[in-house]
């Protein structure tokens, strides 16, 4: 778990991933032929079949969190935010985040709000929104101003810890996908599949870096590895758990940006029985992954998404199960092997 814990705790806001470039790069390097960076920031690690036709297979896993830029500093040095992805402006509340100052400091703050104490009956009742919260990094106006610059990417703070089988941090959505890519490239073996792994850019606000790959790459088929909603908790009904921790990796089966391909569903269905490995069916009604992106290349391709399930999503306690997210890596590494033999045509 150490490589994990590295990827949750390091920052990367959509569009500025420059940091999780840099463990991706340095531990795909020994294992794949060759690595591409394009114009958005994806970073394509390509592992290169041996035969006459290889079949071409992209893996997508986003390397962006949900994050913020500073959109205003104030005379008393509090900044005001712009969200990048989707926020619950509940959860902010009382919260650290970093600040990746263009001086070049990274400057941990708190995201504030009035005291109860002073609250009136109606401000109680009221929930926040993201623009009305503030940041405090414990600057003046004048000092602010000259450390922070507008535009500068926020992201929230919180350290990894582990549970027995349990993980929580920020940001598992979505580095769980990077630390699959690349324990699964350490296992790829088939020279009938060139791999191409892209740590995509920009996810979180709109399967960009997906989608500007899969129009690179131009794949036959496309995986995405994302998490999705474990609601395997107090207060959900049966029909709203969308998966469980502990169920074994999601096969999804739609989206609300994709319907994943039929033949892959049935594919990787019968691939995680015939090798025992532990799996359940999702479908998400709200909610996208990059399957989306790649589904929408300038081929048209077939696509599925895999999903490690994860409790309290777009929040810093993030949570996920080692044994499903192990599923996922076992899955995908048995996708990757026997990809050649996928009937894909309609």
């Amino acid at each position: 778990m150490k490589l994990l814990k590295e990827l949750c705790e390091t920052y990367g806001a959509p569009g500025f991933e420059d940091r999780i470039r840099e463990i991706y790069r340095r531990e795909m390097a020994p294992l794949v032929d060759r690595i591409e960076t394009d114009g958005i920031g994806n970073v394509i690690a390509i592992k290169e079949g041996s035969t006459d036709s290889p079949v071409k297979v992209m893996v997508a896993g986003h390397m962006d969190e949900i994050g913020f830029v500073v959109k205003h500093v104030d005379d008393n040095g509090f900044l005001r935010l712009s969200p990048l992805g989707g926020f619950d402006a509940k959860t902010l509340i009382a919260k650290r985040v970093c600040v990746r100052a263009s001086s070049g400091e990274d400057l941990i703050g708190m995201i504030g709000s009035k005291p109860t104490h002073i609250m009136t009956p109606e401000d109680r009742k009221k929930m926040p929104t993201v623009p009305e919260l503030f940041v405090d990094v414990g600057l003046d106006g004048p000092a602010a101003r000259e450390t922070i610059e507008i535009g500068d990417s926020v992201t929230l703070h919180q350290s990894f810890s582990q549970n027995g089988n349990r993980v929580t941090c920020k940001s598992m959505d979505n580095r769980v996908s990077i630390y699959t890519l690349i324990e699964a490239t350490k296992r790829i073996d088939n020279p009938n599949v060139s791999a191409y792994l892209v740590a995509t850019s920009q996810e979180e606000v709109g399967l960009r870096g997906a989608m500007t790959a899969s129009h690179r790459i131009e794949p036959d088929c496309g995986i995405a590895i994302d998490v999705t909603l474990a609601c395997d908790t107090p207060g959900a009904k049966p029909d709203e758990q969308i998966s469980a921790l502990g169920g074994g990796v999601a096969i999804k089966v739609h989206d609300s940006s994709s319907i994943s391909c039929p033949q892959l569903v049935r594919f990787c269905r019968e691939l995680a029985r015939a090798k025992d490995i532990p799996f359940q069916m999702e479908v998400l009604t709200r909610g996208g992954t990059d399957a989306g992106g790649i589904q929408r290349g300038g081929s048209a391709v077939p696509a599925i998404t895999l999903s490690v399930p994860c409790r309290y999503v777009h929040t810093v306690v993030e949570t996920v199960d080692v044994p499903d997210l192990q599923a996922t890596i076992d899955l995908l590494v048995e996708f990757l092997n026997r990809a050649h033999e996928v009937d894909l045509s309609y």
